[in-house]
């Protein structure tokens, strides 16, 4: 990064995002250390005031804040973080430090890409996943091809509730044949989003 924040009037602010649901988590400061730690790590160190040291969230708690993304503002005065926060962010337990909900059932997704990439190293017959992975990728895609017909065929008998089983079921298997491919999920959503951008 070629614009570097400018802490020749003390600590600045850092405004601290979720990656995934864009939620505003917290605000903390940092001084230059704490910056080129930050940077260093990708984890979030701030400059602690009350401490009057560096400290890095979620050192006592393990609710550490993992770097996605970094931007300075116009000014060089402010500092922008997109992180994905190892747990609630607030030393109160919430999710935020403005006491708000994170939660985002679509960011979930990446959460069962883990699970999901867990299992492709286990035993065949200690869960369906794994099961699916020693199949191979012609069986796994053969899978999604099934429960999109199955998908299809509740649309069109307008029950929602089964409608709604095959669609999870569909996503589910799409997120294990990405996973045998070797293709991350964050790599589907970039083409949407180029798409997207491009309309």
């Amino acid at each position: 990064m070629s614009k570097q924040p400018d802490f020749s009037k003390g600590l600045v602010p850092a405004i601290i995002q979720d990656a995934s649901t864009r939620t505003v988590l917290m605000l903390g400061y940092m001084n230059e250390e704490a910056y080129a730690k930050t940077v260093a790590e990708s984890r979030v160190t701030f400059f602690s005031r009350s401490k009057n040291r560096l400290w890095t969230k979620g050192e006592e708690s393990g609710n550490f804040l993992d770097v996605v993304s970094l931007s300075i503002d116009c000014d060089a005065d402010t500092i922008l973080i997109q992180a994905k926060p190892a747990g609630p962010t607030c030393h109160t337990g919430a999710d935020t430090c403005f006491d708000e909900s994170n939660a985002d059932n679509a960011a979930w997704l990446d959460q069962l890409k883990h699970v999901i990439r867990s299992r492709k190293t286990a035993p065949a017959s200690s869960s369906y996943t794994a099961s699916l992975f020693q199949l191979g990728t012609h069986k796994v895609a053969q899978k999604v091809g099934e429960e999109a017909v199955e998908l299809v065929i509740e649309a069109l008998m307008k029950n929602d509730e089964l409608f709604k089983g095959e669609a999870a079921d569909l996503i589910f298997h799409l997120l294990v044949l990405l996973e045998d491919r070797g293709i991350d999920l964050s790599e589907i959503i970039a083409v949407l989003q180029s798409r997207h951008a491009a309309k």
